[in-house]
C-alpha cells in the first residue's frame, strides 16, 4: 500500500470521497512511513492513533453519506510550535519538554474540524530561530536530499524543516509550517516542495508559540500549489482570540485557480541581483520569467530601493519582539524548572534560561534585550520600523506597475549540516530574499523549479499584493505547470 503515500492532499481527499481506498488504509500508510524515517528526525512526536481516529471518523461520515470536509482523510505532520491539546508541544526547546497544552491552537482545530487528522509533531529550529534546523534541542533534521556523489546530511532548511523534509520524504502529504523571515519559503525551496505565507493575519496566531509578533504567520507546506491553496483555505479565517487576526472572508482558493496569466503584469526587483547569489539560482530566476511570459504575463522592471536595509531591520525588530515574548519562560508556570540549592528567585529564572534555551534563543534574546534598552532604543529599533514603513512603501509603489513580484527564494541551494552554524551571519543571509515580504506582511509563495548541478532542488518565489493569495497561487500554478518539476530524494533512510 506504499503508493498511497506517493498521493497529495487532493488526490487523497477525492480518493476518500469516491471510496478509492479508505481514510483509515492513508493514515495507516503514512504512519508505516513515518515509523520508518526516524533517521530523517522529522517528528519530535510521533501521533498514530491521533491519525487513525481521524481518519475512522472520516470513513463513518462516509458510511453515512455525511460531508467529509475540505481535508477529510488527509493525514498531516503538524509543526511543534502549535498547541496540540493533549500532546507534548516543545517549540523544539528544552525549556518546554514535556508541557502538553489543555487547549487546541485554532489553525489546528480548523484542520481537524476540516477533516484532516495528525501523524506527530514536527522538528523545528529552536523557537523558530534558524534557518538550518540545526538549533532543536531534539537534534538536527536531516533532508531527504543528497549531493551528487556525496553522503553529507543536508540541511532541509529552516525553521519548518521537519516540515519540509517529512512531506519532501512522502512522509506526509502535507505539513504546517510558520513564516516569521522566510521560514516557510525558504525550506520549501531547499527540498523540492510548494509553501505559502498568507497575508499577515490570515491565519490566526491564536495557541503558536510566539517567536516574533508582527511577523508570525502559519502556512501550509505540500508538493503541489493545488495542494496548498486547498489546506490554506482549511487553515484560514477570522479568529476573535487573535486581535491581528483579518476579520475578512476566507476565498475559494481552490476553485478559482488558473494558470492564465493573460493581462497580468510580473515584476523583477532589480535590487535581487545581489553578490553572492549563486549562477544557477539567476538561472533559474531568467527561466522562471520566461515560464510567466509563455503563461500570458507580461515581465516589467521594478525598483524595491530599500531591500538592502530589511534584512539589518528584521534582525533589529524580530530578536526585539523575542526578547519580550520569551520573558514568560520563567521557570514558575510551566516547563522547566532549575532551582539550585538555596537559590532566590533571580537566580531561578537565571539558572532555568540558561539550561532551558539553547546559543541561538540566546544570541537573539541578547539582541533584542539590547536594542530594546533605553540607551539604543531610538538608535536600533525606532529606525528599524521606520525602515520597516519604507519597505512596506517600496511594495505599494512597485504594485502599481505589477500584479505579482518573481525573485528567488534563496541565495542558494541546500548545504551541508554544519557548514554555517559558526557563523551566524552567513547562516541570516540566507534570509535575505525572503525577509521583505514578511516585513511587508504580504503573501508570498515558493514554488520549485528545478534541479541544480549538483541534484538540488532550486525554488522560485512569488509575491504579491496584501490579500491576493489567489494572484499567487495562480503564478505559482503557471510555474509548476510549465516547470513540470517531478524530482523526488532518492530513498536512503
Amino acid at each position: 500500500m506504499t503508493e498511497l503515500t506517493n498521493l497529495g492532499v487532493k488526490d487523497i481527499r477525492d480518493g476518500v470521497a469516491s471510496g478509492s481506498f479508505t481514510a483509515r488504509e492513508v493514515a495507516e500508510a503514512f504512519n508505516a512511513a513515518v515509523a520508518e524515517a526516524a533517521s530523517l528526525n522529522a517528528f519530535i512526536v510521533t501521533t498514530p492513533d491521533h491519525a487513525l481516529s481521524a481518519a475512522d471518523a472520516v470513513d463513518a461520515k462516509r458510511a453515512k453519506g455525511e460531508e467529509l470536509g475540505a481535508m477529510g482523510g488527509v493525514p498531516i505532520g503538524m509543526k511543534d510550535l502549535f498547541a496540540t491539546k493533549g500532546v507534548q508541544t516543545t517549540a523544539a526547546s528544552h525549556i518546554l519538554e514535556g508541557f502538553k497544552p489543555q487547549y487546541e491552537s485554532t489553525v489546528s482545530q480548523n484542520l481537524w474540524d476540516a477533516g484532516a487528522g495528525m501523524l506527530g509533531k514536527l522538528n523545528l529550529d529552536q523557537f523558530a530561530m534558524g534557518s538550518s534546523n540545526e538549533t532543536s534541542y531534539f537534534g538536527n533534521v536531516q533532508s531527504p536530499w543528497k549531493k551528487a556523489g556525496s553522503n553529507a546530511a543536508m540541511s532541509p532548511g529552516g525553521s519548518s524543516g521537519g516540515s519540509s523534509s517529512a512531506v519532501s520524504a512522502r512522509l506526509a502529504p502535507a505539513a504546517t509550517g510558520t513564516d516569521t523571515g522566510g521560514s516557510i519559503r525558504q525550506p520549501a525551496a531547499f527540498t523540492g516542495i510548494c509553501g505559502i505565507k498568507p497575508t499577515y493575519g490570515r491565519c490566526s496566531r491564536w495557541g503558536v508559540v510566539a517567536f516574533a509578533s508582527s511577523l508570525d504567520q502559519a502556512g501550509p507546506m505540500a508538493r503541489s500549489v493545488e495542494d496548498c491553496a486547498i489546506m490554506l483555505e482549511a487553515m484560514a479565517g477570522f479568529d476573535p482570540k487573535d486581535a491581528t487576526s483579518l476579520q475578512m472572508d476566507v476565498p475559494n482558493w481552490e476553485a478559482a485557480l488558473s494558470a492564465d496569466l493573460k493581462g497580468k503584469k510580473v515584476g523583477i526587483p532589480r535590487e535581487y541581483r545581489m553578490d553572492g547569489t549563486d549562477e544557477e539560482i539567476l538561472k533559474s530566476w531568467e527561466q522562471g520569467k520566461e515560464w510567466l511570459r509563455d503563461a500570458g504575463a507580461e515581465i516589467v522592471d521594478i525598483s524595491l530601493p530599500h531591500t538592502k536595509y530589511a534584512l539589518p531591520a528584521y534582525y533589529i525588530v524580530a530578536p526585539a519582539e523575542a526578547s519580550s515574548n520569551l520573558a514568560r519562560y520563567d521557570g514558575v508556570r510551566y516547563g522547566l524548572r532549575d532551582l539550585p540549592d538555596g537559590a532566590g528567585l533571580q537566580d531561578m529564572y537565571a539558572a532555568t534560561r540558561e539550561e532551558g534555551f539553547g546559543d541561538e534563543v540566546k544570541r537573539r534574546i541578547l539582541i533584542g534585550t539590547y536594542v530594546l534598552s533605553a540607551g539604543f532604543y531610538d538608535a536600533y529599533y525606532t529606525q528599524a520600523q521606520k525602515v520597516r514603513t519604507l519597505v512596506s512603501r517600496d511594495f505599494d509603489e512597485a504594485f502599481a506597475q505589477c500584479d505579482v513580484i518573481l525573485a528567488p527564494t534563496t541565495p542558494t541551494a541546500s548545504f551541508p549540516l554544519g557548514d554555517k552554524s559558526d557563523d551566524p551571519l552567513a547562516m541570516y543571509l540566507n534570509d535575505v530574499f525572503a525577509v521583505p515580504a514578511s516585513l511587508a506582511g504580504l503573501p508570498a509563495m515558493s514554488v520549485p523549479a528545478m534541479l541544480n548541478s549538483d541534484g538540488l532542488p532550486l525554488g522560485l518565489q512569488l509575491v504579491g499584493k496584501a490579500f491576493d493569495e489567489q494572484g499567487v497561487l495562480n503564478a505559482g500554478l503557471a510555474i509548476q505547470q510549465r516547470a513540470g518539476f517531478d524530482a523526488q530524494p532518492e530513498k536512503w533512510w
